[in-house]
């Protein structure tokens, strides 16, 4: 059986790892006023130039039930099978669209609500074609990896809340309060939802790194098989330092990559997180 690994591409994985793992992706849509463009062709940069210019958000399309299930014919056939990867069913609508149109195929789609968001969702699909190369089925694959959602530790380091405001994820107040006392917030992920973490303040390099600390002695038990360094824009500087610190806890296989323009719709500039499973060692079966 021929099983295809799917997800948006809020995975925010880059063309060669999307080969190399064989994950199949179909985009989301942005719309900048009166342009429209695909979260892929829509770079970060544009977002923010745009954001620049008008002092708007650009606004994210959630991909709808008839555009998956064009998308998921093309894919059977060529696959047996699909497991498709969705954002977060608290934070898009996109997962409840992908499921009404995996019910058109008789049993041969199965979608997963990741609970997670950018390459928090990758954890989960890169899992999943490990499981594929081990031969399992796709129930057996489902099973496997709907076991780790919770374990799946996904935070970000924001350098402002302006972007959440503007997104209506960040009350005036807080934005305000937070901009006036110059906080730097962390976000995390939980139960599928974004929420506030520690707040800190200071360059970026001194508040990047500290949060990283605080995330591995909070998540202190980690699947040190691999982790993502995902980050809108940030000095080349402070994503080293962050590479060598998660090198230095043991990490075997370190994955650095930019956020798409979904994701970075909602983080805005110089944000960086740190992603990982954190379940223990967690070997294959062979």
């Amino acid at each position: 059986m021929k099983i295809c690994i799917s997800a948006e591409t809020t995975v925010d994985l880059p063309k060669d790892l999307l080969k190399e793992w064989d994950i199949h992706t179909i985009p989301f849509t942005l719309i900048l006023g009166e342009q429209t463009g695909y979260d892929g062709e829509v770079t970060p940069e544009t977002l923010y130039e745009y954001v620049k210019k008008t002092n708007q958000l650009p606004k994210t399309s959630a991909i709808n039930e008839t555009e998956y299930e064009e998308y998921f014919r093309q894919l059977l056939n060529e696959y047996d099978r699909i497991i498709h990867f969705s954002l977060s069913s608290c934070i898009s609508s996109s997962y409840s669209h992908a499921c009404l149109a995996a019910e058109k195929f008789d049993g041969k789609v199965d979608v997963i609500d990741t609970h997670s968001l950018s390459t928090g969702i990758a954890l989960q699909a890169e899992y999943a074609h490990r499981l594929v190369l081990q031969g399992k089925t796709p129930e057996e694959i489902v099973e496997s990896v709907t076991n780790r959602i919770p374990y799946d530790q996904a935070s970000f380091s924001l350098e402002s809340v302006n972007y959440l405001y503007k997104g209506g994820r960040c009350s005036a107040l807080a934005m305000i309060g937070a901009n006036v006392l110059g906080l730097k917030p962390e976000i995390y992920v939980k139960d599928g939802k974004m929420g506030p973490g520690k707040k800190y303040r200071g360059p970026m390099k001194k508040v990047v790194l500290n949060y990283v600390e605080d995330t591995l002695a909070t998540y202190n038990n980690p699947d040190k098989d691999i982790i993502f360094v995902t980050y809108s824009t940030a000095p080349e500087e402070v994503v080293q330092a962050v590479v060598d610190r998660v090198k230095k806890e043991g990490f075997r296989r370190v994955y650095v990559t930019t956020a798409g323009a979904t994701i970075s719709c909602h983080c805005g500039p110089h944000c960086l997180g740190i992603l990982y499973f954190n379940d223990g060692d967690h070997a294959l079966l062979d």
